[in-house]
């Protein structure tokens, strides 16, 4: 590679609009810098206006500088460098230290005794090895969280928290924590409006309509709730070695949980702090809807079974019924015990296992149309029929508006897990007539199915 490349190469990775910032803030520096030199001479010289003036200026260049260009290089700095960070807070028992070292600190003052100076000088050096002991305890710490696939909710799962100490000397009273989050605050913006004159309040029609600025506060979106909730304790990590416990998951809700960090906490030696060290994790769990049977669902599979096999007459291993021969049937068919008993000529008809279809159909339904609690419902009764025949070795085909391909089971579970209420009037006509057998759960009225799915499907009505 050439000079020329290389340079090129390396002006790819440098962000333009951070060194323009900066540059910018060094030249308004160096102004300020001048001015405050100028001020300095203008004051020996005699000039109070003009030392008034240059003064003025190289505060104000400063204080330009410092609003605009310091935050918003701090916000640009690399973020392996600056994930890990520090909390502190004050114990109960270390309130209660301070306190009595503030009031023998009193006594000192009061009466001079030596010793009393001593003893507050040990107090305060012992708050001082305690916050760099618990600092280096925290420090050097790996964490790793294992957690499960396929996860369902509202069942219990195992995962697992792994600490590493990378130093040779151990690490005691460790705590794995939630990150230490900040509390959020509502975002302040300018946005486009419209001043209108008379109000629309007044009821009377407006005369006036300009473009106009409004100040508006604009709440931050809902997070993602978290994977790790708890805590867990480790009182003694050997240096270099590692060591893991167990963690009882379980989660309410389908969708997606996702870890922002992870904490490392410790009250070590004297527990007058809690110190937490906040280290840098990205993990994800997409949730599964519950696919425990539901009440509905053991109330009509019987009438589902029924009507499936009564679609799948054929020649299977799996005997369907004794009838009467026909004349088309074959011999080999006949069935000689129930012949000899009935006195009649009787075949054995058995079930299909080539044409064992089953489609399952989610039709999403608008917003409103149900509330929460239905809507999950019938989310949940979706999943459980699906595992269901996925359980029984059914060849199970999947549909759902702005579902994309043809997943498998699990592919379909993912669907579920994140839809959010979002009709499509046509879908169902888009089903057709169709040799497989269609499960339809949907929110829509009796006289709303299509006959042609109606002749081949059991439907299920969320709003019944």
């Amino acid at each position: 590679m050439s000079l020329r490349q290389q340079f090129v190469e390396a002006l790819r990775g440098v962000d333009r609009a951070a060194w323009i910032r900066f540059l910018i803030a060094i030249f308004g520096l160096a102004l300020a810098f001048a001015s405050a030199l100028l001020s300095t001479a203008s004051r020996e010289a005699g000039d109070a206006l003009a030392t008034m003036v240059f003064a003025s200026s190289a505060l104000l260049l400063a204080g330009v500088v410092a609003v605009t260009t310091v935050p918003y290089l701090a916000r640009r700095v690399v973020a392996h460098r600056v994930r890990d960070a520090l909390n502190y807070e004050v114990t109960r028992e270390g309130m209660v230290y301070l306190a009595l070292t503030l009031l023998i600190g009193v006594a000192a003052l009061n009466t001079g005794n030596n010793l009393l100076f001593i003893v507050v000088a040990a107090m305060l050096g012992a708050v001082l090895v305690s916050g760099v002991v618990s600092a280096v305890m925290i420090s050097g710490l790996e964490i790793e969280l294992h957690l499960p696939h396929h996860v369902f909710a509202g069942q219990n799962y195992a995962g697992a928290v792994l600490v590493r100490n990378r130093r040779w000397f151990p690490a005691f009273s460790i705590s794995v924590v939630p990150p230490v989050e900040k509390a959020e605050r509502p975002v302040w913006r300018w946005q486009r409006s419209q001043f209108v004159f008379p109000s629309a309040r007044s009821g009377r029609k407006a005369i006036v309509h300009w473009p106009d600025l409004a100040f508006v506060r604009t709440d931050r979106a809902p997070q993602i709730p978290p994977v790790f909730e708890q805590s867990v304790y480790f009182p003694y990590l050997p240096g270099g070695h590692r060591q893991s416990t167990e963690l009882n998951l379980c989660f309410p809700k389908r969708g997606l949980y996702a870890q922002r960090g992870i904490g490392v906490r410790t009250r070590f030696p004297f527990s007058f702090l809690k110190k937490t060290r906040t280290i840098a994790l990205e993990r994800e769990v997409l949730v599964f809807p519950s696919v425990e049977a539901t009440d509905a669902m053991l109330e009509v599979l019987p009438m589902i079974s029924g009507e499936l096999e009564t679609n799948q007459r054929g020649r299977g291993s799996d005997l369907y019924r004794i009838r009467d021969y026909e004349p088309e049937d074959s011999a080999r068919h006949v069935d000689w015990k129930a012949t000899a008993k009935s006195g009649e000529l009787k075949v054995r008809e058995y079930t299909r296992e080539d044409e064992r279809r089953v489609c399952v159909v989610f039709d999403n339904p608008a917003e409103g149309v149900l509330d929460e609690a239905h809507y999950e419902r019938a989310i949940n009764l979706t999943a459980s029929i699906a595992w269901h025949f996925f359980q029984e070795n059914t060849e199970l085909s999947f549909a759902a508006p702005e579902m994309r391909g043809t997943p498998d089971v699990y592919g379909f579970l993912e669907y579920l897990a994140t839809v959010a209420p979002n009709s499509d009037k046509d879908f169902l006509k888009t089903l057709g007539e169709s040799e497989q057998y269609y499960i339809v759960i949907t929110a829509r009225r009796r006289g709303e199915i299509p006959n042609p799915l109606w002749q081949s499907a059991y439907v299920f009505f969320a709003q019944e």
